[in-house]
């Protein structure tokens, strides 16, 4: 009984420190966002990601889909919805608002990303090709999937492409790659 009666304060100690420290751990994965690395909340869905939308306690409204090539899924009882762009809590906000016009009172709706769009890597690789994204990956990493370099290539010249631009960007090996990107490992001349 004593035991218990010291240890409350330092409970509450505990659980108000963790408390004060939420903020702080948010703040370094919005830094990381801002590096240009993918990161939960921010991450805006396009072409190719694959996502479950769950509707709790309505598993008929539950689907698991694949956004196609006009950014658009084909949701039941609500058609379709053009989502690329939109982050997991817009499409939630979305299918909430449509679902309460006419379908449910107060629905609670989770969207999670099951699988990220692949990236792309070419050149002078030893697997080029398109790999799954994972979250934190590096062209370090990225080209490491692929095989490593060959022989030939260039260690400065390496180039990003990200998005629909053509818009090429000089890379180096702890830049982020997000899921879409095409990165371009060029031939070195000795």
């Amino acid at each position: 009984m004593l035991i218990n009666k010291m240890l409350r304060p330092l409970v509450a100690i505990v659980v108000t420190a963790l408390i004060a420290l939420a903020p702080t751990l948010a703040l370094s994965a919005d830094e990381d966002a801002a590096d240009g690395l993918v990161v939960g909340n921010d991450y805006r869905l396009n072409t190719g990601d694959k996502i479950l939308i769950k509707v709790f306690d309505e598993d008929e409204l539950t689907v698991e889909t694949t956004l196609n090539d006009r950014g658009v899924i084909n949701y039941s009882f609500l058609g379709e919805l053009t989502i690329s762009g939109q982050t997991s809590r817009e499409v939630e906000q979305l299918v909430t608002a449509r679902l309460m016009d006419g379908y449910l009172k107060q629905p609670s709706v989770s969207v999670t990303v099951l699988e990220y769009r692949p990236f792309f890597i070419n050149g002078e690789v030893r697997s080029p090709g398109d790999y799954p994204y994972q979250p934190g990956l590096t062209l370090e990493k990225a080209v490491s999937v692929a095989g490593g370099f060959t022989d030939r290539a260039s260690r400065r010249k390496i180039y990003l492409q990200r998005g629909t631009g053509d818009k090429k960007e000089r890379m180096r090996f702890q830049d982020g790659v997000e899921p879409g990107d095409i990165i371009t490992v060029e031939e070195g001349f000795f």
